[in-house]
């Protein structure tokens, strides 16, 4: 006599929801994933896929495509205050990548692969969300934003540093959410400047501008950041109280900065937020489990929040193999916490060196910079690596 199959809803179609759901619909499991856009979200600033991470997407098959996505970076220059430059090095020498074998993609073109690889196999449901959960002997019982309800197995949250499912799990965000010190916008330009596959970035003590060319015929990707004893929670529902903030922290900088804050008052993709992590004692609660972003974000200044997103959903689901969900969420949460402390801790080495925020600190960065002459052989973080798959 056959017996149903697991039921699951995954929240989040962004990085680790796909990956979760390739292998769960590998293992025999009905699968769901229910996404709060209206479409699948393309573009986006690039991304890194580093070390463990690799194996993942090609166990899945989508690493040739990745390969041919590839954005080859091959120059990062900072400059001073007056514009001059500082240092230009290889971005490898500052991110700990590995030339030739890790890999930096537009956001949307890993998306799209991810997609693609489980899209005819699983449900997907966009255009709606997760609005309440309740737990009980038989399962979660979902109701959806739009009206719908369902009764599940298990349920997911894979939606992001924000995450409504941690909400409705363990409660408000503010006691998992470590500040960093920072803030940042995001958003793209047109290539009015000449760059190709490079950086420019231009510092002041506690401020910092980027210009990221992926191509000579792209959009260019600006990021404006800046130190902040305290996050502005007031003006994160509110983007133009974003805008309004970012153009008063950055009103008297030079370089192209003046430009750079015309094009965001009108961009129509400009994204703030802080720079922080999300650290939590558990991972999961009754028949529901969160992952990447939304169970340990990284933040942007380790470069590993991409990579732990894959890593953290191959994991989930390699742990339920053979487990009840009990079993399951233990044995997940015990093979992947240290690997996701090795990669969070990395956060120090990213901030000192993109974001001095002292005077002494800038200098002596600087000084740093003009020393390496030479790209160091390469090597990878052993954070990267910390962890073999299953």
């Amino acid at each position: 006599m056959s017996t149903a199959p697991t039921r699951v809803l995954i929240s989040g179609a962004s990085i680790a929801g796909p990956v979760l759901a390739y292998w769960l619909n590998r293992r025999g499991y009905a699968v769901t994933v229910v996404e709060k856009a209206g479409t699948l979200r393309s573009g986006g600033y690039p991304v890194d896929v580093r070390g463990t991470a690799l194996e993942v997407v090609r166990r899945m098959g989508v690493l040739p495509r990745l390969r041919d996505a590839h954005i080859d970076l091959r120059r990062l220059t900072f400059l001073a205050a007056d514009g001059s430059e500082v240092a230009a090095v290889h971005p490898h020498a500052v991110t700990g990548g590995v030339a030739g074998h890790d890999l930096e993609v537009r956001r949307g073109d890993l998306t799209d692969a991810l997609y693609a690889a489980v899209r005819d196999d699983v449900e997907f449901v966009f255009g709606d969300s997760v609005d309440t959960l309740e737990q009980s002997g038989r399962g979660v019982d979902v109701v959806f934003r739009g009206g719908g309800r369902r009764t599940y197995d298990m349920v997911f949250g894979a939606d992001g540093m924000h995450s409504h499912t941690r909400k409705l799990l363990f409660g408000p965000e503010e006691q998992f959410h470590r500040y960093l010190g920072y803030c940042f916008a995001v958003f793209t330009v047109p290539n009015a400047f000449g760059l190709a596959y490079e950086t420019v970035m231009w510092n002041t003590p506690g401020r910092a501008a980027a210009l990221y060319a992926t191509g000579p015929d792209d959009d260019v990707h600006a990021f404006l950041t800046f130190a902040r004893p305290t996050p502005p929670f007031a003006a994160f529902p509110d983007p133009r109280a974003q805008r309004h903030l970012v153009a008063e922290v950055f009103a008297d900088a030079g370089w192209e900065v003046a430009g750079m804050l015309t094009a965001m008052r009108e961009a129509d993709d400009v994204f703030f937020d802080a720079v922080a992590q999300i650290r939590m004692p558990r991972w999961s609660r009754g028949r529901a489990a969160l992952l990447g972003d939304a169970a340990y974000a990284p933040s942007f200044l380790t470069g590993q929040g991409t990579s732990l997103a894959l890593v953290g959903a191959y994991m989930l689901a390699a742990s339920l193999a053979d487990r009840d969900h009990t079993g399951g969420f233990a044995a997940y949460e015990h093979a992947t916490r240290d690997f996701v402390t090795r990669n969070q801790n990395l956060v120090g080495e990213g901030g000192a060196t993109l974001f001095p925020t002292t005077q002494e600190a800038l200098d002596a960065r600087n000084t740093r910079l003009r020393t390496l002459t030479t790209l160091p052989a390469p090597q990878p973080r052993p954070a990267h690596t910390a962890l073999t798959l299953p």
